[in-house]
C-alpha cells in the first residue's frame, strides 16, 4: 500500500539532523505488499500514523523517508516513529507527558520523545495534552523559521 503525501524541505538547516537520522534508517519497499509512504518503506505503525493525523488537528501530514511528520512550511515540528513514539521539536521537554527514550542523534537538536498513547492518563486528558504539545511544537517551529 503506497501513500504519497507532500514531502518536507530536506535542504532546510532546521531539518538537517532529522533528515540525516531518517535517511540512515530508511529503505525502499522490498515488494508490493510492503506498506510505503512516498518512495520509502513505512517505518511507523499505521495506527500511529492515524494517531498523529488526529492529534495534529488542522496541520496536514507530510512524508520524510518513510515516516509521517507535521511540517508547517516544510520544516518538521512533530514525527511519528515506530509503534508509540512522537518526537516533538520544543525548547524544553513537554510537561505532564510520559517521556520515551530519547533518540540519541536528535536529543541535542531540540527533539523530545514522548509516548504517543499516554496510557497513564485518561483518554481525553492524554489526547488534550498531546494535542497541546504538538501545537506548541508547530508554534515553536514556525518561530524558528520566521
Amino acid at each position: 500500500m503506497r501513500r504519497n503525501p507532500p514531502s518536507i524541505r530536506s535542504e532546510h538547516a532546521l531539518n538537517a539532523a532529522l533528515v540525516a537520522h531518517l535517511r540512515a534508517e530508511s529503505a525502499p519497499p522490498t515488494g508490493p505488499e510492503d506498506y510505503a509512504l512516498g518512495e520509502w518503506q513505512l517505518h511507523t505503525h499505521p495506527d500511529l500514523m492515524s494517531r498523529l493525523r488526529e492529534l495534529s488537528l488542522d496541520e496536514p501530514l507530510r512524508a520524510a523517508y518513510g515516516v509521517p511528520v507535521v511540517a508547517p512550511d516544510g520544516v518538521v515540528a512533530a514525527v511519528a516513529l515506530g509503534m508509540d513514539v512522537l518526537l516533538l521539536r520544543l525548547p524544553v521537554p513537554p510537561v505532564g507527558l510520559k517521556a520515551q527514550k530519547p533518540v540519541a542523534s536528535l536529543a541535542d537538536h531540540g527533539w523530545h520523545a514522548v509516548d504517543a498513547w499516554q496510557s497513564d492518563l485518561r483518554t481525553l486528558e492524554g489526547d488534550h495534552r498531546l494535542m497541546t504539545a504538538i501545537q506548541d511544537a508547530v508554534t515553536h517551529t514556525r518561530s524558528l523559521v520566521a
